[in-house]
């Protein structure tokens, strides 16, 4: 379970204090940048290490698929009758079916789908009104267009975050 941790926010921080927190700051952050690249470094070199290994273990599992799939696909007929799965000494092999879904058919696009669904079937054509935000916000300075969106309720804001940059130097 996670620890909950309540931030405190401290006042009356001298310049000396800041520049002190500051340095303490980048060195713990220059650390912690170079072991991660360490972390990084060794994970590549394991990678590199195995990378041959995987590769034909990844083609010998492609191929006996491929013979799986293909004994399956001969004999559907007759071992997946009653069900879409088969128990093997090693596992089950089988087939799923996927999640209905529209493909237009040969010669159809979807725009030209559309324009026959609305003669043909209307109720099943969706309309959606939204809010242009971005128009709204590359408009937002134009004379009184403030006032017309506080009177439909929206204002434009910019929020400030707080943050720290370190120069970034060699960890000691």
């Amino acid at each position: 379970m996670a620890k909950r941790v309540k931030k405190t926010i401290i006042t009356g921080i001298t310049r000396e204090a800041a520049d002190a927190a500051f340095s303490a700051y980048a060195k713990a952050d220059a650390q912690y940048v170079k072991i991660t690249a360490e972390i990084e470094l060794q994970c590549a070199k394991i990678r590199e290490k195995f990378a041959d290994r995987l590769a034909s273990l990844d083609e010998e599992r492609t191929r006996n698929f491929d013979v799986l799939q293909s004994f399956a696909t001969e004999n559907q007929a007759e071992l997946f009758v009653k069900k879409k799965s088969l128990d093997m000494a090693q596992g089950t092999i089988g087939f799923r079916t996927g999640t209905p879904k529209l493909k237009t058919l040969k010669g159809f696009t979807w725009a030209s789908a559309l324009q026959l669904v609305k003669e043909f079937l209307p109720t099943y054509v969706r309309t959606s009104d939204e809010i242009a935000k971005d128009k709204l916000l590359a408009d937002r300075d134009e004379d009184g267009m403030r006032e017309q969106m506080a009177k439909c309720g929206i204002q434009s804001v910019q929020e400030e975050t707080f943050f720290v940059e370190p120069k970034k130097e060699d960890a000691e």
